[in-house]
């Protein structure tokens, strides 16, 4: 693997970062690429965020932004962090620091021109290597061959950088899940499961935070089973998880080309019943879409199977909307257990409905029952037995089937019909 290939590919030689590099790259300064831009590059996964570090300190890179003319943000100027946007593309530069003292959560920094003491405060070593303008690749901490490994290892003692931050513990499944291939690193495995208990200690944002990013990650189900198997699962979701069902539903996901779905692959993972989704609202503090998601999976997902038929299909879309109606079926796919895959066809059937038919509205106004003398609870009524029989007669359009649909309403009541 050669790193001055991968520079060449492009990204590192195109503005605006060329821009934004040689701005810091200068009069006694250094500046670098570093993080998860280098490790992206190396394993030809996308670059999207470029981080840059440098030895200038925080004001100087602002000083140095604005007489450039970029606009310069002070987004976390007292850890030595700032945003430069050029060409409406957000660069955040931090300045070589070392930690004065940790407290599990954040630390306390000084600033800095040592490259391999700012390696050495990072988390993993396929996280520390940093490039310069020139293509030229920095490894201090030797995680080159981490990167060429698939391996996700933590720098130096694992114990000391999660008693540095609690939150690398999730950080370390997390990684694995995105970018580990084989077995997990041991030693770091082992300081996790020993530090387990420190994660009561986190937020549930930031706990929600590394969660919806580890559910949608290529090796999220394998990486999940450890987590459950070592206890660290159940810390995090306050029950039981099942990460067979997170292989099922990225299976079925892959199998009809759907993006992986975070929250959906959370209602497989641990979400049986409405309470089950509560549970989660309030320990990960999800958000209200989330939560309502989880909510409409949990409702009678075990009432579909392969023999639903299409009329029952189209009364769940039309009820629920395209896309709560396909989570349920991809959850109720996910469980199916043999009859997911004996039952195949059926399945794709009922979760692609919404691409080969869209729910109409309900043609039917309540002035037509209003002519007929129903008002207030009674006009509700009678517009809801209509709704219903529309439904049942299979979404007609035409005026006839209407007429019939109004005319079976408006005799099952006491008002007066025609």
């Amino acid at each position: 693997m050669t790193w001055r290939r991968l520079a060449a590919a492009g990204w590192l030689a195109a503005e605006p970062l060329t821009r934004v590099l040689a701005l810091l790259d200068r009069d006694g300064e250094e500046a670098r690429v570093v993080g998860g831009a280098v490790r992206n590059a190396l394993l030809r996964e996308p670059v999207d965020e470029v981080d840059i570090a440098t030895t200038a300190r925080p004001e100087e890179v602002m000083r140095r932004a604005v007489a450039a003319g970029l606009k310069a943000v002070p987004t976390g100027i007292d850890h030595g962090t700032v945003t430069i946007v050029a060409a409406g593309r957000p660069f955040e530069v931090t300045t070589l620091r070392r930690d004065v003292e940790t407290f599990g959560r954040k630390a306390a920094v000084a600033f800095g021109r040592d490259w391999r003491v700012d390696a050495e405060r990072r988390d993993f070593t396929m996280n520390a290597l940093s490039v310069s303008p020139d293509g030229t690749l920095h490894d201090p901490v030797d995680g080159l061959p981490d990167v060429e490994a698939r391996r996700v290892r933590f720098i130096g003692d694992p114990d000391r950088r999660i008693d540095e931050d609690h939150l690398r513990i999730l950080r370390f499944f997390r990684f694995h899940a995105a970018y580990g291939n084989g077995a997990f690193d041991g030693p770091s495995l082992r300081a996790c499961i020993v530090g387990r208990e420190k994660l009561r200690g986190l937020s549930r944002e930031r706990i929600r935070m590394e969660l919806t990013k580890l559910l949608p990650a290529p090796a999220a189900a394998a990486t999940l089973a450890m987590m459950a198997d070592t206890g660290i699962l159940q810390l995090v979701l306050g029950g039981i998880g099942r990460s067979w069902d997170v292989a099922a539903m990225g299976a079925r996901e892959r199998e009809l080309g759907f993006a992986p779905d975070a929250t959906r692959r959370l209602a497989a993972l641990a979400v049986l019943v409405a309470e089950d989704a509560d549970r989660l609202r309030d320990r990960l503090r999800l958000t209200n879409t989330e939560h309502r998601r989880l909510a409409a999976m949990a409702e009678q997902w075990r009432g579909l199977g392969a023999a639903t038929t299409e009329q029952a299909a189209r009364t769940l879309l039309y009820r629920l909307g395209p896309d709560l109606y396909v989570d349920r079926v991809m959850l109720a796919w996910a469980r199916a257990g043999a009859e997911a895959e004996r039952e195949a066809a059926a399945w794709r059937l009922l979760a692609t409905l919404p691409q080969r038919w869209r729910a109409p509205k309900l043609p039917l106004r309540a002035a037509r029952f209003m002519a007929h003398g129903l008002a207030g609870a009674a006009l509700g009524a009678a517009m809801r037995d209509a709704e219903a029989a529309w439904i049942a007669a299979g979404f007609p359009s035409d005026r006839e089937a209407l007429d019939r649909v109004v005319a079976t309403v408006l005799a099952g009541r006491s008002s007066p019909s025609d």
